[in-house]
């Protein structure tokens, strides 16, 4: 038996057989299973996946022309337009690396990621030509000497002013249609010749020191994207609308998988709840991806912007992950004829690599019940292979006691190669061999975690640690609470206490709320996790909804110290 394993084992690897993981696959199948099926719907374009494959073809040939390949790096600045999606495949196959940047970004974050990554092509939509010009003049003024500019690509879009389009064309920059019509439309692109090569770069968001460049590579972006519609309810020809930005995590890798399942790309240039529920009347759209912030603006749509009669007229598939959504959230959801499955993970993991499994015997639980079930962060995908809670100095696994809190670590194929030119990040990030999300959480009985607190979130009060997200969950209970997120803010009695700010449903009055919303929380929660001060008014997001709890911790520490507090 020995010796039969030892040959099986030492048979050469048959080069005529072996080809790297790629997704770029999927894209030349969609176009051979379902030339004529539309692939993106964007206001009056439709595109099938054939054109969609040759477009990919023509750019990637393009880009090589111009000797963009192997070790460059394009950057796109768009939202989510055809475009964007093109280049998801289009630049891997010239062999290049796509970097999609958050358009959110002032001008100077955008010249760091410029200037990091090497970007040798910029692609911009014309309405964030400006921004590109800002962040190239930067670039420029900072290397008078050394600097070369990007080859610059401006994307025009039915929904923009025309004139802009000429304008930047005017500046320089080549037209994004003009530019495809210089492929080839037979372009021979090949796969990688090692699946380890990366296909992709994205960066953190920096809220603390200057963002870190996630490097992902065709193997990850591979396992992923076919991971993806594994753990969620997404089957071939889904009609998928695009609320999440492809520019965050590549669109947690649904860029690849609606190629994989010759789906259909439902473009949103802009996320509101009226276009979301348009799009489910007018385009069928079956499936979305949304940070709990989009859920919560769902929930909480007047009437004039719902068009359709609720609950809806066919089930409508929802991931949700970023921040944990309040078990009211997840309830309310539901009952509007959504069913969502609730993620985790990070840009480090390609996006969500853990899931809420949902079991049948849950069922037949009470709502509030249900709703904390689901609430949890689950278990791995099945394209994670190492998931678990440890104790931060001895890196042992912590009890699977619901209560025990240690950090989530993780080990697999979608885990990111590295940060690109960060050693000492990487260092830091993969000590003792697991990746450190720098997210607290518990590991309950049955397997599932649960994430508690980022660990610069935890508040400590009296020497006792309060969870910030615990105590949102209850804020977001209060009838008058449209969105809430809360901090620690400087107590001179406790060292901290909780500081909620809150955002009030429609024409609600603020006067008098504050005080009430303080006995509302002592009802439910322990007297030490109430938020001894509530601020009111508009939360600032990042792009894809989250609420930016570094500038409200900024906030609180200008409020200065809480004077007096008590229990």
């Amino acid at each position: 038996m020995a010796t039969v394993e030892r040959d099986i084992d030492d048979l050469p690897k048959n080069a005529a057989n072996y080809t790297a993981l790629t997704p770029l696959w999927f894209l030349e199948r969609a176009a051979v299973v379902h030339p004529d099926r539309i692939s993106i719907v964007h206001g009056s374009i439709r595109y099938t996946w054939l054109q969609t494959y040759q477009r990919c073809r023509r750019l990637a040939s393009a880009l090589s022309r111009r000797s963009i390949g192997h070790g460059s790096t394009v950057a796109v600045i768009a939202p989510n337009i055809p475009a964007i999606y093109e280049a998801h495949f289009a630049v891997p196959m010239a062999g290049a690396v796509v970097n999609c940047v958050n358009i959110r970004l002032n001008g100077s974050t955008v010249a760091f990621l410029l200037e990091h990554s090497s970007a040798a092509c910029v692609m911009v939509d014309q309405e964030y030509f400006s921004l590109a010009e800002e962040a190239l003049k930067i670039i420029a003024d900072k290397n008078k000497s050394s600097f070369k500019r990007p080859l610059l690509i401006v994307i025009g879009d039915e929904s923009c002013d025309p004139v802009a389009l000429q304008s930047a064309i005017r500046k320089g920059a080549i037209d994004y249609e003009k530019f495809l019509e210089s492929g080839d439309p037979e372009y021979a692109w090949k796969p990688p010749a090692d699946e380890w090569h990366s296909i992709a770069l994205g960066y953190t968001s920096g809220t603390t020191s200057s963002p870190k460049g996630v490097v992902l590579s065709h193997r990850g972006a591979y396992i992923m994207a076919l991971s993806n519609p594994l753990i969620w309810r997404i089957n071939e020809g889904a009609r998928y609308l695009w609320t999440l930005p492809m520019f965050h995590c590549n669109g947690w890798c649904f860029t690849w998988t609606l190629a994989a399942l010759c789906g259909t790309s439902i473009c949103l240039r802009q996320v509101t709840a009226k276009a979301v529920f348009s799009a489910i009347a007018n385009q069928g759209a079956t499936h979305f991806c949304a940070a709990p912030v989009v859920l919560n603006s769902l929930v909480n749509a007047p009437p004039e912007d719902t068009i359709l009669p609720l609950p809806l007229p066919h089930l409508v598939e929802v991931m949700t992950a970023g921040a944990a959504p309040p078990p009211s959230v997840l309830s309310a959801m539901s009952s509007l004829g959504f069913r969502v499955t609730h993620t985790y993970g990070l840009s480090e993991t390609y996006g969500p690599s853990t899931v809420c499994t949902w079991k049948p015997e849950w069922d037949s639980l009470p709502t509030d019940a249900r709703a904390r079930l689901h609430a949890r962060q689950g278990v791995r995908y099945v394209g994670l292979e190492c998931l678990d809670v440890v104790d931060h100095q001895t890196m042992l696994p912590v009890p699977a006691d619901g209560a025990t809190i240690g950090e989530i670590v993780m080990r697999g194929n979608i885990v990111m190669k590295g940060y690109l030119k960060n050693p000492k990040a990487n260092e830091e990030t993969f000590e003792g061999g697991w990746f450190h999300s720098g997210d607290l959480g518990v590991k309950h009985p049955d397997g599932y975690i649960e994430v508690k607190d980022r660990a610069k979130d935890i508040i400590i009060s009296g020497g006792e640690n309060i969870s910030s997200l615990e105590v949102e969950s209850v804020v977001y209970q209060h009838p008058a609470v449209l969105e809430a997120s809360v901090v620690a803010r400087s107590d001179e009695r406790w060292g901290e206490s909780p500081c909620a700010f809150v955002t009030l449903k429609g024409k609600v009055e603020e006067a008098g709320r504050a005080e009430d919303i303080m006995r509302f929380c002592k009802e439910r929660m322990p007297a030490y996790w109430v938020p001894k001060s509530v601020v009111f008014g508009p939360l600032p997001k990042t792009a894809t909804g989250k609420i930016k709890k570094h500038l409200l911790r900024a906030r609180a520490k200008e409020m200065g110290t809480l004077r007096k507090s008590r229990l």
